[in-house]
């Protein structure tokens, strides 16, 4: 069995607000087709719109913001999952004063190398 605790976990991030936890991916286990990450938002940060092959869902953790997938936009908290298909644009803003934590779930799992091209932006 793999355990990994988020403080264990990789942190990486771009200035923009958003730190996020690498707990699963390709660096770690070869043959996943997943990649599981935990986010950290600070109040006022938006994770800019974006978009990539893999299915997605984030699982919000705590803290309250407005989420986007294609051209839906809406409030979101803690304890709700939100489904992001394939090559769908999205990004997330948290509107709270405290930090928004989510966990996303990827498949199949974001190469490792593009994984560390996004964090070298």
């Amino acid at each position: 069995m793999r355990s990994v605790h988020k403080s264990d976990a990789p942190a990486l991030s771009r200035d923009d607000g958003l730190v996020s936890h690498i707990l699963h991916s390709q660096r770690d286990v070869s043959e996943t087709d997943l990649t599981i990450t935990w986010v950290d938002i600070e109040p006022g940060a938006r994770q800019v719109r974006h978009e990539h092959d893999p299915e997605q869902v984030y699982v919000i953790i705590s803290g309250e913001g407005v989420m986007s997938v294609g051209d839906d936009e809406r409030a979101v908290e803690a304890g709700e999952l939100v489904h992001i298909p394939a090559n769908t644009e999205h990004g997330l803003e948290n509107t709270s004063d405290r930090t928004l934590e989510y966990v996303s779930a990827a498949t199949p799992a974001f190469p490792t190398a593009e994984v560390d091209e996004f964090y070298d932006q």
